[in-house]
Parts: structure tokens; C-alpha cells; sequence
């Protein structure tokens, strides 16, 4: 088995550490094909760079998702999420979408940590239909960048955020960012509550997905464009939009 793995970040380091976290709960037979947009924000932290990104994060999995069985987006925000499940013939999960996903079956309430944007947060929650579920939202003082300079640093900032929103009532807590894949291992064991990383749970889903081996909608919302004129994209999304 084949699984995609595509940030619509353009900071190699984070899918190399998404890339890393998906290896560590990938079964024996799944390889991860980790990959990153030929052009786009560095590190999507507006509502202007996630919709650049967006563009970006399509053209890459256009590009790359041959041979592959299922794709993940490592993005926090699930960017492109919908998009990307009309346009590719595999399945499609985002990160934060299969971790509120699983955040579902330990407990009643999940809260979320993260470095910012809480507003767009809510939103993805809110698109997927899970908003009475969200307990809160916590704020490290930190970046991105830092939980790559400065990784320990960083987890025990999130730790001591984790400790807080189970405090308010959060029965898991679910680690929003990128950046964040992985860390939730360092410091599962302060943790009074689990910490839940959204590219690990996001290749299970995605695994069990393949396995299911559901077939594409052929009508619908969600079913592929057909013969849609376009200018200027890529070859092989041009090929996407354009097939049938």
C-alpha cells in the first residue's frame, strides 16, 4: 500500500516531520510518499496564504498521487480538503479532520492546541460538523519554526497547554499543526488526558479507507469534473479537470 502525504506548506522540514510521524504508526506493507508544493506560503498562517496554498497543494497531489492508494493532507487547517476528494480518484483525508475523528471515539469534548489562527480552527472543526464537540482552544507561545529549532522546548509548552484544557473539561486533547506531528510522544506521560496527533490518526483512516476499497461518487458533490476548460495550471491538474 501506497499513501500519499502532502503538506501544503512549502517548508520541506515539516513533511519530513509529518513524513516521520506517519512512518511510526504505518503498518509494515504501507510506505509513505511524502511531498511538497512547487510553490505556495511558506507556512500557512492567514486566510490569503491558505487559499495560495490551496492552488499549491492541489498541484501537488494532481502531480503525485498516481500509484498511490489513499492521500493525507499534512495540514492542519484540511486544506483543499474537499477539492482535493472531488478531484483525485483515492481517497482523501486531512490531519485535523481524522483527529477530531478519533478525538470522537476516546471521549465526549477534545480540545486543541496550537500556535494560532484559533478563529480558522474553529471553522475546520465547524466544517466537519463537530463544533459541540470542541472544548477549547489553547495558545503556546511559540511557531512552527521553533518546534523544529527547538522541539523539547516547545512539547513541554504544549504539554503544560494539554494539562490546562483537561483541567476545563477536555477528555483528549488533539495537537493542531503540522509542526506538532510527533511531539505528542514526548509528552504523552505528563499528559493526564490522550494526546492525539492528527498525520498518525489520519494513516489509519487512510489505511482502512484503502482497505475498504470504497468506489469514487459518480454523481453528486463529490464526483470528478468532467471536461472543464481551464489556462494557465499545471499540466497534470489541467489533466485533472479536464478528463472525461
Amino acid at each position: 500500500m501506497r499513501i500519499l502525504l502532502a503538506n501544503a506548506n512549502t517548508t520541506a522540514a515539516v513533511t519530513e516531520r509529518c513524513a516521520a510521524s506517519a512512518r511510526a504508526v504505518a503498518g509494515a506493507a504501507t510506505e509513505i510518499v511524502p511531498v511538497t508544493p512547487r510553490f505556495g506560503p511558506a507556512i500557512i498562517t492567514s486566510r490569503a496564504e491558505n487559499a495560495i496554498a490551496a492552488h499549491g497543494l492541489l498541484d501537488c497531489l494532481a502531480e503525485h498521487h498516481a500509484g498511490c492508494d489513499a492521500a493525507i493532507l499534512a495540514v492542519s487547517y484540511d486544506t483543499a480538503l474537499f477539492a482535493a476528494r472531488q478531484l483525485l480518484p483515492i481517497p482523501v483525508i486531512g490531519m485535523t479532520e481524522a483527529g477530531c475523528l478519533a478525538a470522537c471515539t476516546v471521549g465526549e469534548r477534545f480540545g486543541l492546541v496550537t500556535f494560532s489562527s484559533p478563529e480558522l480552527y474553529r471553522e475546520v472543526i465547524a466544517g466537519h460538523g463537530l463544533s459541540a464537540r470542541l472544548s477549547g482552544i489553547a495558545l503556546v507561545a511559540a511557531t512552527p519554526q521553533d518546534a523544529l529549532s527547538d522541539p523539547d522546548g516547545v512539547a513541554a509548552k504544549v504539554a503544560e497547554a494539554a494539562e490546562a484544557l483537561a483541567r476545563e473539561g477536555a477528555d483528549s486533547v488533539l495537537l493542531g499543526g503540522a509542526a506538532l506531528a510527533g511531539i505528542g510522544g514526548r509528552i504523552q506521560g505528563r499528559a493526564p488526558v490522550p494526546l492525539i496527533d492528527g498525520i498518525a490518526a489520519a494513516v489509519v483512516l487512510a489505511e482502512a479507507l484503502a482497505r475498504l476499497a470504497l468506489p469514487k461518487p459518480r454523481t453528486g458533490s463529490f464526483a470528478a469534473p468532467s471536461a472543464r476548460p481551464s489556462l494557465g495550471l499545471g499540466g497534470a491538474l489541467a489533466a485533472l479537470l479536464g478528463r472525461g
